[in-house]
C-alpha cells in the first residue's frame, strides 16, 4: 500500500488525520494543510497528515488563528511533531509517526509534502527511516522550505536587520517582530532555521550527504516580496524564506542529487496572505498551482 503523507511546519497546530476522518469543526486538517489534503484525496490519493503542536504533547484541538476542534484520534506525544524545536528531534517523532502508520495501515511506501520546516523534518525523518526499520520513501515534495536558512532564523543569528528590509515596509514589520516571536516561542527551531546552522561548513545540510541520492525532490518556491535585491540572503522572499532558500540554491549537489524546482509569486502561507490583504489563493499551501505542481510531482 501507498499513502502521501502532509507535514507542516515550524509553529504548526495540526490533527491528526486519515483518508476519512479529520478535525469535525474548523480547519479539518489545521491552516496549513487543509486545501492540500482536500485536493489531493480528490484526485483519488491516500493521505494522511501527522500531529504537530507547539511544544510537546498530544493534539487534541487549536483554539488559535483558523484552529479546529473535534479531532478524530488524539496520537500519543511520542508520534507528535514539536513544531517549534530542534529538527532531529521533531524528525524522531515523524519518523516515529511513519512506522506507526505503516503497522497500523500496512504501509509499504510513502510520498513527503512538506510545507515550510515541514521538508526539514521530512528530510531528517528519511535519514533515521533508513537508520531502521519503516516504509520506503518515493519522492520529497517541499513547499517555502528553508533549505538554507529562514527570515527568522537569519535574524536571531544576526545575519540579518530590519534595515535590510529597504523601503519595504511589510519586510521591516516581518523582521521587527521575528526577534520576540522566536523569544516566546522557540524551543530550538529558530536558532536551527539560519543559513549559518543549515548551509555552514559542517553544518546541518553536509550531514545530510546520500540521504535523498535515490528520492526526486520537487522544490516550491514563492517570491511576493521581490521590491528590492539585496542582501540576497534575503530577496526576494515568502514573508518568512527567502526564494534562493526555497529553490535551495546553495545547497550542494551531492546533498540534493535530483532536483526540479518551481517559482511562484505567492506568500508563504494563508497567515501572511491575511496579514498583507490577499486572497488566499496567494498562499504556497492554498494555490491552485501550486496544487497542480504537487499533482505532477505525485505523479511523476
Amino acid at each position: 500500500m501507498h499513502a502521501v503523507v502532509l507535514v507542516s511546519g515550524g509553529a504548526a497546530v495540526t490533527p491528526f488525520t486519515t483518508p476519512g476522518a479529520a478535525a469535525s469543526t474548523g480547519l479539518a486538517a489545521g491552516n496549513t494543510m487543509t486545501a492540500i489534503r482536500e485536493h489531493l484525496l480528490s484526485a483519488g490519493r491516500t493521505v494522511y497528515t501527522p500531529p504537530a503542536r507547539i511544544g510537546v504533547g498530544e493534539v487534541t484541538e487549536d483554539t488559535g488563528w483558523q484552529g479546529f476542534e473535534g479531532v478524530p484520534e488524539v496520537l500519543p506525544a511520542a508520534v507528535t511533531i514539536n513544531s517549534v524545536g530542534r529538527i532531529d528531534a521533531a524528525g524522531a517523532s515523524l519518523a516515529a509517526f511513519l512506522r506507526l502508520l505503516a503497522d497500523r495501515e500496512g504501509l509499504e511506501s510513502i510520498d513527503l509534502v512538506g510545507h515550510s520546516m515541514g521538508g526539514l523534518f521530512s528530510r531528517s525523518a528519511i535519514r533515521q527511516l533508513r537508520e531502521g526499520r519503516g516504509p520506503a520513501v518515493r519522492r520529497l515534495v517541499t513547499l517555502g522550505t528553508p533549505w538554507t536558512g529562514a527570515l527568522l532564523g537569519d535574524i536571531v543569528a544576526g545575519a540579518l536587520s530590519p534595515d535590510d528590509a529597504g523601503g519595504d515596509a511589510g519586510t521591516r514589520s516581518i523582521l521587527e517582530q521575528s526577534v520576540e516571536y522566536a523569544r516566546a516561542n522557540s524551543q530550538g527551531a529558530a536558532e536551527e532555521v539560519s543559513e549559518a546552522y543549515l548551509n555552514g561548513d559542517n553544518g546541518w545540510n553536509a550531514a545530510q550527504r546520500g540521504v535523498l541520492d535515490a528520492i526526486p525532490v520537487t522544490l516550491i518556491a514563492g517570491r511576493h516580496f521581490a521590491s528590492e535585491s539585496s542582501p540576497e540572503l534575503l530577496w526576494p522572499h515568502d514573508g518568512l524564506v527567502s526564494t534562493r532558500s526555497s529553490r535551495a540554491d546553495l545547497v550542494a549537489p551531492d546533498v540534493l542529487l535530483n532536483r526540479t524546482v518551481h517559482e511562484v509569486a505567492d506568500v508563504h502561507s494563508i497567515f501572511f496572505a491575511d496579514a498583507f490583504g490577499l486572497d488566499w489563493s496567494r498562499a504556497l499551501t492554498w494555490d491552485p498551482e501550486v496544487l497542480g505542481i504537487i499533482d505532477s510531482a505525485l505523479s511523476g
